[in-house]
């Protein structure tokens, strides 16, 4: 009997191994699971259950101590470049680029260029806003290989004003309001923009992501979007990227890029048991999961009939696009990672600070109640709120929810681009620029 039991036991643990490694093998080998429902509200990303155990990184030689955490918590060097044309993007296959509409400064958008660059982006079509358009900063980014800055001229908007998305009835509820509701307004109309432009380059996809964000193509050997996206089947148009948000331990943190490496995990690369027992530690005080956005990020093939479908998507006047989504690549999103952006926020929206004011403002509460603090507080006082809603300082919360997964540390963005700063890649561009800004406009190259 009791043999007969031992067979019975031994049997079902090879059964259990056998299943494990088949899983290991599926998700080494096809890092993107399809998405099989697309149909999905805006702000609510589907629940989706990947498999665990993998190593999204196995192809690098890390160093540090070992962890009984995912593997992406390891420490990797990233001491050299791939490819003989980095510069230029040459014979790259596939041709991905990206848009953003941005206000930021060199000291900001030169490491997001050229750490995209590293992981396989060569082409950059910029929208530049506020510090971002001024002249040194034009020409300083216009002087980089693939990279094209298009500041927002009356010819940009005469263009975009008789466009074919200018008059589509969802875009129109969100015209002649202020603050994050116009901005959602020009991104669309640049992403459409973006779209003439990479055509015209000879772009096979295109994402629109924002540059205090960054991708992480977990899930590749060479940590390239470029090989994540070669593995795309032909059949699909879009590559759906969860977001993954910062989670910052300090307040005095100055460089996000190289100072933050801990993210809170998108709830579609969860466990659905480990997001329910730990729900009240992961939402740190705030009323919802995320701080801002929850729906990631997305990349499209560049083809007929492509067009924006807000910030976060693209979409086709002719077909309904094929989505997958990935089930360990993401976006990492920076927001709120440094204290001044409480103030800087603030700044750029001229809004009254009351509760109707922040409503037609603002789309998310986070935003409308970081709008309130930062215009009604003390310095004092906005530093309180922003340690009690923003910053993780409790190490043993942290520890606890790093080794549940709902936390995770990621260095890989921070080796790159620290050790592209030592090479001296960012050094000839954060100096300024020639006074004379270009006297050919990048507007022409749109060619409706």
């Amino acid at each position: 009997m009791v043999g007969r039991d031992f067979l019975r036991y031994f049997c079902a643990f090879i059964i259990l191994v056998s299943v494990g490694l088949l899983a290991l093998k599926l998700q080494l080998t096809n890092p993107i699971t399809p998405d099989t429902n697309r149909l999905r509200p805006v702000w609510v990303p589907i629940r989706r259950w990947p498999p665990v155990g993998a190593d999204p990184l196995s192809g690098f030689v890390g160093f540090g101590t070992k962890s009984s955490r995912p593997v992406d918590a390891q420490t990797v060097p990233f001491p050299y470049f791939r490819d003989p044309e980095y510069e230029n993007g040459s014979g790259l296959d596939p041709k991905i680029c990206i848009t953003t509409t941005t206000s930021a400064g060199l000291e900001q958008i030169v490491p997001w260029i050229f750490y995209h660059k590293f992981v396989g982006i060569s082409n950059f079509f910029l929208f530049g806003e506020g510090q971002a358009a001024s002249p040194e900063v034009y020409n300083a980014l216009n002087s980089i290989p693939g990279v094209i800055l298009i500041n927002r001229t009356q010819e940009l908007v005469k263009q975009q004003s008789s466009s074919r998305i200018w008059n589509e009835p969802w875009l129109t509820p969100f015209f002649n309001k202020p603050c994050t509701y116009e901005l959602f307004v020009r991104q669309t109309l640049n992403m459409e923009s973006a779209i003439v432009m990479a055509r015209n380059a000879g772009m096979d996809w295109i994402i629109h992501i924002d540059t205090d964000e960054l991708m992480h193509p977990a899930g590749t050997r060479e940590y390239s979007v470029r090989k994540l996206l070669s593995a795309v089947p032909r059949d699909v148009d879009t590559v759906i990227f969860p977001n993954y948000e910062s989670a910052v331990e300090r307040e005095d943190v100055k460089e996000p890029f190289t100072e933050v490496t801990m993210f809170k995990k998108n709830l579609n690369h969860l466990p659905g048991e480990s997001y329910l027992a730990n729900s009240k530690e992961a939402y740190h005080g705030n009323p919802y999961y995320f701080l801002t956005y929850g729906n990631g990020k997305s990349a499209a093939r560049v083809q007929d009939y492509l067009r924006p479908s807000g910030a976060h998507r693209w979409d086709n006047y002719m077909k309904t696009p094929m989505e997958i989504e990935s089930n360990q690549a993401a976006v990492l999103h920076y927001t709120y990672a440094k204290f001044s952006d409480l103030t800087s926020r603030r700044n750029r929206c001229g809004c009254e600070p009351t509760a109707q004011g922040t409503d037609k403002c603002f789309m998310l509460d986070f935003d409308k109640n970081a709008f309130l603090i930062a215009s009604k507080g003390t310095e004092e006082e906005m530093l309180k709120w922003y340690r009690e809603h923003v910053v993780w300082a409790d190490k043993e919360v942290n520890e606890d929810l790093l080794d549940k997964g709902i936390l995770t540390r990621i260095y890989t963005p921070k080796h790159i681009i620290q050790d592209l700063r030592k090479s001296g890649y960012f050094t000839s561009f954060m100096t300024p620029a020639e006074e004379t800004v270009r006297s050919t406009s990048s507007v022409d190259k749109l060619n409706y």
